[in-house]
C-alpha cells in the first residue's frame, strides 16, 4: 500500500506539470541494473524493465578518451543494433516515462572494467562538467560509485560532493562495493564516512567474494544466509539501515559465484529486519528500517523470466 501511494502521488505531479528530481523511495526498494551493452544476458530497452524495480542504475557511464576524468553515455551501437535501432532519443524517451512511473533513473560509473581517473583536481572538475551535462540531457537522478579497481577515495568524494551540489538537493547517491571493500579497513569506507550525508544507499556486493569475517568474528562463506547477515552489520555499523541494501546476483550466470535463490535473499532480509529466519549469526539488535535489495542485472533476471525479481518484490512489500 506504502509503494501504491508513492506511485499515485508521483504521478499526480507529473500530472500538474511539476516532476521531482527524485522521486519518492519506498520504504523498502528494488534496485536492478540495466545493461547498456550486450552479453549474454537478453537485451532490453528500458521501457521493458518490470514495474517490480524502483531504481534502475544504467550500466555504465564511459571514460572519455579526449578528456581524462570525464565521461560519455549514449545507447551502446550493439545494444541498439541487437534491438532494432535503439537510439538515443528513444532511451530518453523511456527515462521520462519511468520517472513519470514514480521511478529513480541513476548512471553508474565505473564497473568491473569501467576505468575513471580522478587522479587530479582537474580530472575531477572535467567529470563533474560531464557527469552533470550528461545528467541534464538524459534526465538522470542520480549517481552510482561502482569503481572495483584503485581509486582516490578523497578525489572521489569530491566529485560525487560537486555532482550533487550542482544537481540539487534530490539527486541521488548510491554505491556497489565488493564484500572487501566495506569489511573492516576497507577502502570504501573512507569514500562513505566523507559523503555520509549525502548517500541514499550502499547496496554491497555479496557474491564474487571468498570467504569473509562476520561481524562476530567468525568466518563466513558465500551460498548462506549467514553469509550477507554477518557482513551487513558491518556496514549497519556506520550508516543508517535506510542507506544499506544487499546485492546478489539475478541468477547464477550473471557472477562468477556468489548466487543464491531469492528465498535466502528473503531470509536475509528477516534476519536484518526483524531477527528471524537467521542462520548460525543472529544479530544483536533488529534493523527494521533495511533498505531493500540490489540485483546484478535487470537482464539476467529478464533471461530467467523474472524469477529473481517476481518474489523478492513482493517478500520487500510484505516487509514494507
Amino acid at each position: 500500500m506504502k509503494r501504491l501511494i508513492v506511485l499515485v502521488f508521483a504521478g499526480l505531479l507529473v500530472a500538474l506539470g511539476w516532476a521531482p528530481a527524485q522521486a519518492a523511495l519506498p520504504s523498502k526498494q528494488f534496485t536492478g541494473y540495466w545493461q547498456n551493452f550486450v552479453n549474454s544476458a537478453q537485451p532490453l530497452k528500458l521501457s521493458q524493465v518490470p514495474d517490480a524495480y524502483d531504481v534502475i542504475v544504467l550500466a555504465f557511464a564511459n571514460a572519455d578518451p579526449a578528456t581524462p576524468g570525464a565521461v560519455t553515455f549514449g545507447v551502446d551501437p550493439d545494444l541498439s543494433n541487437a534491438l532494432g535501432g535503439y537510439t538515443d532519443a528513444d532511451l530518453k524517451a523511456d527515462i521520462a516515462a519511468k520517472k513519470a512511473a514514480g521511478k529513480s533513473i541513476v548512471l553508474s560509473i565505473g564497473g568491473e572494467r569501467g576505468n575513471i581517473d580522478l587522479s587530479s583536481a582537474d580530472r575531477v572538475s572535467a567529470f563533474v562538467d560531464s557527469f552533470t551535462r550528461v545528467a541534464t540531457e538524459f534526465g538522470i537522478q542520480g549517481i552510482d560509485v561502482d569503481l572495483e579497481g584503485t581509486f582516490d577515495a578523497a578525489n572521489t568524494a569530491s566529485a560525487v560532493t560537486q555532482v550533487h551540489d550542482r544537481m540539487g538537493d534530490g539527486f541521488l547517491v548510491t554505491m556497489a562495493p565488493q564484500t572487501l571493500d566495506v569489511q573492516p579497513g576497507g577502502r570504501y569506507l573512507t569514500l562513505i564516512e566523507s559523503v555520509k550525508p549525502l548517500i541514499t544507499v550502499v547496496h554491497t556486493q555479496y557474491y564474487n567474494s571468498g570467504s569473509m569475517l562476520g561481524c562476530d568474528g567468525q568466518v563466513v562463506s558465500q551460498g548462506s544466509v549467514d553469509f550477507i547477515t554477518a557482513q551487513a552489520c558491518h556496514l549497519l555499523q556506520v550508516l543508517r539501515p535506510d542507506q544499506v541494501a544487499i546485492g546478489l546476483p539475478a541468477t547464477a550466470q550473471a557472477a562468477g559465484s556468489g548466487y543464491v535463490a531469492p528465498s535466502v535473499v528473503n531470509a536475509a532480509l528477516d534476519c536484518l529486519a526483524t531477527r528471524t529466519s537467521c542462520g548460525s549469526y543472529v544479530p544483536a539488535t533488529a534493523w527494521p528500517g533495511i533498505s531493500g535489495v540490489m540485483t546484478w542485472s535487470v537482464n539476467w533476471d529478464a533471461s530467467s523470466g523474472w524469477a529473481f525479481s517476481t518474489p523478492i518484490r513482493a517478500h520487500l512489500d510484505a516487509l514494507g
